[in-house]
C-alpha cells in the first residue's frame, strides 16, 4: 500500500475550558521534518505532538498548527509594559523632531502590534488540556491519513501502468536481439561479397564468423533484459506491501533506468533505440511519481 507525501487533515472540538482546532498539512521531503506552531503557552507539549505524528508518518515536512482558545470567563489577556513604554518613548522622541502633539493617552498604543499579550500560561493546566488537544490532533491525524491512503492508491494504479510500459517494450526487445546478430551477419556478408566481387576473391568463412561473434559479444543485451525483468518483479511485489516503500521504490527505479540505459548503449539496433526511448519515457514518470511516495 502507497502513502502520499502530500496531504491535509483537520479538525477541531472543544470542552468546558478549551476550543482547540488542529490543521496537519504534508508536503515531500527526502526525510521527516516536523513544525510545530502552537501558542506559546503550550510549548512544552511539543514532545508530546512530535511523538504522535512520528507514530504515523514517515517522510515527509509535516506542518502542524494548533489553535488553543480559553473558554473560560476569566481574562487571559494582559497590556505588555516594556512594549508600550517603548511605543510611548519613540512617538514623543518623533513628535519633538517634527514639533507635533504627541498623544494624550495611551488608547491609541493598545492597537499596535506586541501591546496586548496572551496570558495563557497563567491558566494552562496541562493534565486538563492534553487530552482534548490529543483528541483533536489525532482527528486531523487520521484525516490526513485516509487522503494520503488515497492518493497513493492513484498512484499505485499510474506505477503499475507504466510498469506495465515497460514490460510490454522490455518483451518486444527480448524478442528482437537475436535477429540483430543475424542482421548484422547477413548486412556484413553482402558487403564483403560486394567489395570483393571485382577482384574474384572469397572471404574466409572463420574470419566472417569471428567479426560476427565479436559482434554478437559486445551487442548482447540479455543479461540486462534478465536484471531488467528482475527489477520490475521486485517493484510489483514491493507495491503489494502492507507498508509503504518508497525509499525502495525509488532505489529500484534508478537500477531500472541504468539497465535501459545499458541496453540502449549496447544494442545496435533501431527497433530496440525505439523501444528503450519508450521504457526511459516511462522509467522517467515513475521516478516523478516516487518523489511523492512515502
Amino acid at each position: 500500500m502507497l502513502l502520499s507525501m502530500t496531504g491535509f487533515g483537520d479538525a477541531r472540538d472543544e470542552n468546558d475550558r478549551l476550543a482547540v482546532c488542529a490543521e496537519v498539512r504534508t508536503v515531500n521531503h527526502r526525510h521527516l521534518k516536523i513544525m510545530i506552531r502552537c501558542p506559546e503557552a503550550y510549548v512544552r507539549l511539543e514532545s508530546e505532538i512530535e511523538k504522535l505524528v512520528r507514530e504515523r508518518i514517515g517522510r515527509g515536512t509535516v506542518t502542524v498548527t494548533l489553535r488553543i482558545v480559553a473558554l473560560t470567563e476569566q481574562s487571559h489577556y494582559r497590556l505588555d509594559e516594556a512594549v508600550l513604554k517603548a511605543y510611548w518613548e519613540e512617538i514623543h522622541r518623533i513628535a519633538r523632531q517634527i514639533a507635533a502633539a504627541p498623544p494624550a493617552d495611551l488608547a491609541p498604543l493598545v492597537a499596535l502590534p506586541g501591546s496586548v499579550a496572551e496570558a495563557l500560561e497563567e491558566a494552562v493546566d496541562y493534565e486538563q488540556d492534553w487530552p482534548v488537544i490529543r483528541r483533536v490532533l489525532e482527528a486531523a491525524l487520521e484525516k490526513l491519513q485516509q487522503f494520503r491512503v488515497q492518493e497513493g492508491r492513484a498512484m499505485q494504479q499510474e506505477l503499475e501502468q507504466q510498469c506495465a510500459v515497460v514490460r510490454t517494450n522490455l518483451d518486444r526487445i527480448a524478442e528482437r536481439a537475436p535477429e540483430v546478430v543475424v542482421a548484422f551477419r547477413d548486412r556484413l556478408r553482402q558487403r564483403v561479397a560486394e567489395l570483393l566481387a571485382e577482384f574474384d576473391v572469397q572471404v574466409d568463412t572463420a574470419d566472417l564468423l569471428r567479426e560476427v561473434s565479436v559482434f554478437s559479444e559486445r551487442c548482447d543485451i540479455g543479461e540486462e533484459i534478465t536484471r531488467l525483468r528482475c527489477h520490475l518483479d521486485q517493484f510489483a511485489a514491493f507495491l503489494k506491501e502492507k507498508r509503504s516503500l518508497g525509499r525502495k521504490l525509488d532505489f529500484l527505479s534508478q537500477e531500472m533506468f541504468r539497465e535501459i540505459n545499458t541496453i540502449g548503449a549496447k544494442a545496435n539496433d533501431v527497433a530496440i533505440a525505439h523501444g528503450v526511448v519508450e521504457m526511459k519515457a516511462a522509467t522517467e514518470r515513475i521516478r516523478e511519481i516516487l518523489q511523492n511516495v512515502e
